[in-house]
């Protein structure tokens, strides 16, 4: 049924949310700049990825040992440049929910983690748009909720009353937020059953490696892995259901 769907929708998505951020944000704005490297590069990865599906018409695209070398390697670019450019070394602490005055610095492990964070929310986003529209609007209400956060956190009045850690500039990432919350929403016209257009690895990959660095610059991690639990879960039992079959050559779920 599904057959001769158009898919790479997310190249529609990704295209809008760049040239809407490139209009209205300000370019000497880091935070900003480093989301849309971040969105750019894991969109043209999941772009090579559709290619090869599409021209070769098979589901195997680039291979996944490629898949998460790339991944590691534009993850490790892009935390590497937030790391070493930072005003406040609190930028780097992580923040314990209910314990307005509990903060961990983690030194040089930031890096390793915050990879590991980008990729596995990458990957989980990949694996849940595996179902019809259901990637797209989680997206959607993490980004918003995200965008808030980055907002009040980038206003030093706001974030004293709210008691999150103030980061100076990440105000600015609520162009991108919105601007993708509005393509999002766009793109969900077309999605929702019956599916005209599927968005393809170039929408989901890019946009959960943008959600988990949106969440990694607001000091927001532990509050992303319950605002992405629906991911979670599709990614755990992609896991447990692909570590049976080889293990024990039995399936744990039908499907």
């Amino acid at each position: 049924v599904k057959d001769g769907t158009p898919t790479m929708g997310g190249v529609l998505i990704i295209g809008s949310v760049i040239f809407s951020s490139l209009i209205w944000g300000d370019f000497s704005n880091r935070f900003l700049m480093l989301s849309l490297l971040c969105l750019f590069l894991f969109a043209l990865l999941g772009f090579v990825d559709d290619y090869k599906k599409v021209k070769k018409k098979n589901s195997k695209g680039i291979s996944s040992w490629t898949k998460i070398f790339f991944q590691f390697l534009f993850s490790l670019i892009i935390i590497s440049a937030l790391y070493f450019y930072v005003l406040d070394s609190t930028e780097q602490n992580y923040i314990v929910p209910f314990f307005k005055d509990v903060s961990i610095s983690l030194g040089i492990l930031f890096i390793p983690i915050s990879i590991f964070i980008i990729i596995g929310s990458s990957n989980a986003v990949n694996l849940t748009d595996g179902l019809d529209g259901l990637a797209i609007l989680p997206v959607i209400l993490i980004t918003s909720a995200l965008g808030i956060i980055a907002w009040a956190s980038g206003n030093i009045i706001v974030s004293e009353y709210l008691y999150i850690p103030y980061v100076e500039g990440t105000g600015e990432l609520l162009v991108i937020c919105g601007a993708l919350v509005g393509a999002g929403i766009g793109f969900l016209w077309f999605n929702a059953y019956p599916a005209q257009i599927f968005m393809g690895d170039v929408g989901s990959l890019s946009m959960g490696a943008f959600i988990a660095f949106v969440a990694i610059i607001v000091r927001h991690e532990i509050v992303f892995a319950v605002m992405s639990m629906v991911f979670i879960m599709e990614a755990m039992s992609v896991i447990l259901q692909v570590s049976s079959f080889k293990i024990r050559k039995k399936r744990i779920f039908k499907m």
